[in-house]
């Protein structure tokens, strides 16, 4: 689960089709782990992730669902994320039975981190 390319890293968020608040409690972030689990967060959003491995036109990729809150309430959904060429992820979020936005994201310096 999540091998390769996608071990570990945390990547700074930027989500398209929202305000530019993607910051606003924190730096909004997307991280996978070797245990097919991690996180993400932006917005008033976070969740707890659980992925697969899928490529996406034939790139290493992962598919996820995710649970957690917005604003404290109950909120969950699914998405995916592929790995550029540049190092850089494309991807994107779906709200269960709500809101859905593309994401790009970039790995997070670990000086910064």
């Amino acid at each position: 689960m999540t091998r390769g390319l996608f071990c570990c890293p945390s990547y700074s968020c930027g989500i398209l089709n929202w305000p530019p608040r993607i910051d606003l409690v924190k730096p909004g972030f997307i991280e996978f782990g070797e245990d097919g689990l991690r996180s993400l967060g932006f917005i008033v959003v976070t969740g707890e992730l659980d992925c697969r491995d899928a490529d996406r036109d034939g790139q290493p990729g992962v598919e996820f669902s995710w649970q957690g809150s917005d604003e404290g309430d109950d909120a969950s959904g699914r998405g995916w994320a592929a790995l550029n060429l540049d190092g850089t992820l494309e991807g994107h979020i779906y709200f269960h039975l709500g809101d859905d936005s593309g994401f790009r994201a970039e790995r997070f310096n670990e000086a910064v981190r």
